[in-house]
């Protein structure tokens, strides 16, 4: 669906200020050099895991933060290579130790299509001016069987007052609109939640 995972040499190869827009790029690499700070080391993590292995399909996202320690800001890639959802992240943490006072975590979880028990994908769909039909937002769901959280409910006897317990499931979350990505990073994700729709088993 897309182009070719990344091979050789990851140097830096900036194709335009971080932030912008990605969704112009089918390479994981050139988007990713485009829209992230730190495009080195999430192609490093994710690279490492991909090995020759081609990349089918991907979604990137970025959020600034802003709290009362300053501008924090999380980042994330999500990667398919038809076997496997590679899942990168990571954020600026606080370290008095470190130069500049923060140091970024960076992490890479991969799970196998198997594990994922549920594609779930909910567009928001409109009209412009023109009466044609214009995608506003999407939201995308991949869950898991694995427990997440476990949340107790309560029963009626005092002897027991805990009943059963619920569990949430591991859950990834991806979501794009007009205001957040722009029309074409709604319909990259959009075509990476059909590509997930198709590749996971039944």
């Amino acid at each position: 669906m897309f182009g070719k995972a990344a091979r050789g040499s990851l140097a830096p190869r900036r194709v335009g200020p971080e932030g912008s827009d990605w969704s112009p790029y089918e390479r994981l690499d050139e988007a990713a050099h485009a829209y992230f700070l730190h495009a080195d080391v999430a192609l490093d993590a994710v690279g490492g895991v991909l090995g020759r292995r081609r990349v089918r399909g991907f979604t990137l996202e970025r959020v600034v933060d802003l709290t009362e320690a300053g501008a924090s800001l999380w980042q994330e890639a999500a990667v398919c290579d038809g076997r496997r959802l590679i899942l990168w992240h990571s954020e600026e943490v606080a370290d008095e130790d470190a130069p500049g006072g923060t140091v970024l975590d960076s992490s890479v979880q991969v799970l196998p299509l198997d594990a994922i028990r549920h594609v779930g994908m909910r567009t928001l769909v409109g009209r412009d001016r023109m009466g044609r039909r214009v995608d506003r937002g999407v939201h995308l769901v991949l869950a898991t069987a694995t427990p997440h959280e476990l949340n107790p409910v309560q029963g009626g006897d005092p002897d027991a007052p805990i009943a059963a317990a619920r569990f949430r499931p591991e859950a990834f979350r991806f979501s794009k609109s007009l205001d957040d990505g722009g029309a074409g990073q709604i319909a990259r994700l959009i075509s990476f939640g059909r590509l997930m729709g198709r590749l996971v088993p039944g």
